[in-house]
């Protein structure tokens, strides 16, 4: 930030200009905005242990890294340059390995490399560029100079993560941005996204994108979500993928469709099990790969480039590779093969940190003195030594104030249509926690930091050339979704629905426990409300069958609702589809499920104490349930995504309206009226009532309006119906499971107008219980059959696995005719 004289430097007299006329005080209030931004957007909390599940704060210092015009330039030809060196080797090691054949690159550091995938040797029919994304961390050094700490060729992560920082920093900060004229990284990724079409194979003219991701259970997850959506791609899984007559395909609902290009996310061993031994993947990816049906990027195998060990030979491989001098510099490393290295590390043990050669940033379990041990000795090949380096300081906010703390920055580059490499003008920094020297890429690093570019006043901001593309077809698809993701879908409509209806059990139960003393026609209802916990697995069979006046039934709620509970328990259910489906969801529905999780949390667990405070907990989830529907209904489309979630919300709905209703109803004639004041609660129904009909309460009216009533939301009649009219508009009305529907729809009215012709009303309503209970039943039977045809087969198999649920004859996609 300061000259050598003491000078604050050019570049940043505009920010701290700008942090002064706000005050410090006001700068630290925006930190904490800033912090709650990215809480909001759930990027607060990302998985560190996927195992344990553990989670750590995401944090971004409202205080940037800047560049100065001039600086970013340097670092972006420098950069460039290794880029192109990068892929010249990997083009050289997986084809005729002339670095090896003349000595420039030890044949041990390539051959011992786990990274080194042999398949990816084998002849391509169609050539595939390696390379075509790079990144590299940097640091700064006492001399002002810039080093690379690490080279990234298997997929730089963090590139969505800078997108975010700037995304938020500009909504909480944006006085620092009219301050300084800063670079916008929107080019950057316009670029990329034209890059990414124009590597499509020849004769498609408007490819199909895809990123590749491991899955929402990986700390990369969010990462990989923001990237998807700053590019516009379809957020893939292995399992969402299949290679039909040597094309890749994506699975949808509607069959089929053909990807052409994808941004790899996953490692490269892992994209295949026919040529690797991971045994995940999408088996014959690779030989589509080289027959020129699809572009992965990066390809497999690229990050073999990445192995430190190599540090000290990439000046000759650029020499040879592309009769160039290295330009940018990296941190002094040797590799420990050979043994003129091991001298001269030997003879100063304490200038050196042990890494792994192939590794970044692994250490090793040896100090620098060990590794000529004997147990250190025996595969010296495996390690190199880099000399540490004290990384440069940029200023970070501490309170009110602000303090030197050392960074190191990613910086990222892709290979545009025109075959040259280009940096975003920006990245991401990390500071680093503890000071000192250090040696590759810290293990920990502490909060993150946007990084600017300074904008030059003459220079023009050039974006990519828009895509030529042929006129598109009109398209209003309502299947066009993959086939895990509407699994995913449904289940969280289902889990919505099911945790609503237990909180509203929850608080029909406990507000006639809060009353004191309860009259016979409350015990009744109390009793009947029991049963409907434990039907809903919310409490056990004894606690259900305890005295109504006693402590069992409240004890057993706070457990409901406590760790470990059942209750909880449904909002950890809802929680895992939600993040899986996040790129589906519009932002106010994702924030609404996001604030549903975590009050609903915060608040049940504060309600374990005491019973009243336990009821408007139960309160809270039903308003944030409330709230999920209505933001669905008014934000989704009608498509593919809305209407697995309307289905799965319609099934429970039903199911439990159906098992509710009997055991409400399930009284004897004299206590009727009880349960048909209580059906009326339970399908939140009782001021419609009134207002039809007053004060009288009659088996006939009151069933109609539960059961039957097509303009009721809440009754029975109305989730079926709406269960019909989704699986007609996914399958057809001629489909066998819409048929089912159609005839589970009929029935309660069915019911209603038995009721209207009984000679005998009281027998009548004794025998919906069970008609109930059987319709219950069947609408489970229907959900089952539903999972069975949409949504359970497209789980991935390990081979020889057998294919349990599937249904005979089905497979696991059928072209929609001619791939798109």
């Amino acid at each position: 930030m300061v000259d050598g004289r003491g000078q604050v430097r050019p570049h940043w007299r505009g920010l701290l200009g700008a942090f002064s006329s706000l005050g410090y005080a006001a700068v630290s209030e925006r930190a904490h905005r800033l912090d709650r931004a990215f809480e909001e957007e759930g990027v607060a909390t990302v998985l560190a242990d996927s195992a344990t599940r553990t989670r750590r704060p995401w944090r971004c210092d409202p205080v940037p890294l800047i560049l100065s015009a001039a600086e970013f330039a340097t670092l972006e030809s420098g950069l460039a340059q290794r880029a192109r060196l990068m892929a010249a080797m990997l083009e050289d090691l997986y084809g005729p390995q002339r670095l090896l054949s003349v000595g420039a690159l030890p044949a041990t550091l390539v051959f011992g490399n786990p990274h080194f995938l042999r398949p990816c040797r084998a002849p391509a029919r169609v050539p595939f560029p390696r390379l075509t994304f790079y990144g590299a961390d940097l640091l700064r050094g006492p001399d002002g100079a810039w080093r690379v700490l690490a080279d990234r060729t298997g997929g730089a992560n963090g590139v969505g993560f800078a997108a975010e920082n700037r995304n938020l920093l500009a909504r909480v900060l944006p006085e620092a941005f009219r301050a300084v004229q800063v670079r916008s990284l929107r080019p950057f990724f316009d670029g990329w996204s034209d890059a990414l079409q124009a590597l499509a194979p020849e004769g498609v003219d408007n490819p199909r994108l895809a990123l590749l991701t491991p899955g929402a259970k990986q700390e990369t997850w969010l990462e990989h979500l923001f990237l998807s959506r700053e590019l516009g791609l379809e957020l893939v899984e292995t399992g969402d993928l299949t290679v039909r007559d040597g094309e890749v395909f994506l699975k949808t609902l509607r069959g089929l469709k053909r990807v052409d290009v994808i941004l790899r996310r996953i490692k490269g061993e892992m994209s295949d099990p026919l040529e690797f031994d991971a045994g995940t993947g999408v088996p014959g990816l690779m030989r589509t790969l080289r027959d020129g049906a699809v572009r992965l990027v990066n390809a497999p195998g690229s990050m073999l480039a990445e192995m430190p060990g190599a540090a000290p030979y990439l000046p000759a491989c650029a020499r040879l590779l592309l009769d160039e001098t290295l330009a940018l510099e990296g941190l002094e490393t040797l590799w420990m093969g050979d043994p003129a290295a091991r001298d001269v590390v030997q003879s100063a043990p304490e200038s050196w940190r042990l890494r792994s050669a192939f590794e970044q940033g692994q250490v090793p379990p040896l100090g620098a003195l060990e590794a000529f041990s004997e147990r250190g000795s025996a595969a010296p090949w495996m390690f190199a030594a880099t000399r540490p380096m004290a990384p440069s300081a940029a200023p970070q906010l501490a309170g009110e104030a602000l303090e030197p703390a050392p960074v190191v920055l990613r910086m990222f580059l892709m290979r545009d249509a025109a075959g040259e490499w280009r940096a975003m003008p920006g990245g991401l920094a990390h500071v680093l926690e503890g000071s000192g020297a250090i040696a590759g890429p810290p293990a920990r690093r502490g909060s993150a930091k946007d990084v600017w570019v300074m904008a030059e006043d003459a220079h023009d901001i050039v974006g990519p050339s828009a895509p030529r593309v042929g006129a598109l077809t009109i398209q209003r698809a309502s299947g066009d979704l993959p086939s895990r993701v509407a699994d995913d879908l449904y289940w969280l409509g289902r889990y919505v629905e099911r945790l609503d209806a237990a909180a509203r059990l929850m608080r029909a139960l406990l507000s006639r426990l809060l009353r004191g003393a309860a009259m016979p026609r409350e015990i009744a209802e109390i009793k009947a409300l029991a049963r409907c916990l434990h039907a809903a697995g919310l409490i056990d069979a004894e606690a259900a069958a305890s005295p109504a006046d006693g402590t069992a039934l409240p004890r057993a709620l706070r457990a409901a609702a406590g760790p470990g509970g059942a209750l909880l328990g449904l909002l950890e259910a809802v929680e895992r589809p939600q993040v899986a489906v996040r790129d589906r969801l519009t932002h106010d529905m994702w924030a609404a499920f996001a604030h549903l999780i975590h009050e609903g949390r915060a608040r049940l667990l504060a309600g374990v104490g005491g019973v009243d405070s336990l009821a408007q907990a139960a309160t809270a989830i039903i308003r944030f349930c409330t709230a999920l529907s209505g933001i669905a209904a008014e934000n989704m489309v009608r498509g593919g995504a809305w209407m697995f979630l309307d289905l799965g919300r319609r099934i429970e709905r039903a199911t439990a309206t159906a098992r509710n209703l009997a055991h409400a109803l399930d009284q004897p004639p004299q206590r009727l009226e009880a349960g048909l004041r209580l059906a009326l609660e339970l399908c939140d129904s009782a001021l419609t009532y009134r207002a039809r009909y007053l004060a009288a309460v009659q088996p006939a009216p009151v069933l109609d309006l539960v059961l039957a009533d097509p303009g009721n939301p809440r009754a029975l009649g109305f989730q079926l119906a709406a269960v019909k009219d989704r699986l007609a508009e996914i399958a057809g009305a001629e489909d066998m499971l819409a048929a089912t529907a159609a005839s589970l729809a009929a029935r309660p009215q069915a019911l209603v107008d038995t009721l209207l012709v009984a000679a005998d009303l009281d027998a009548a309503v004794a025998a919906l219980p069970a008609a109930l209970h059987a319709l219950e039943a069947e609408t489970a039977a229907l959900s089952d059959a539903v999972a069975r045809r949409y949504v359970s087969h497209v789980r991935t198999h390990s081979l020889g696995e057998a294919e349990a649920g599937m249904p005979e004859g089905m497979p696991e996609g059928t072209p929609e005719g001619t791939p798109d």
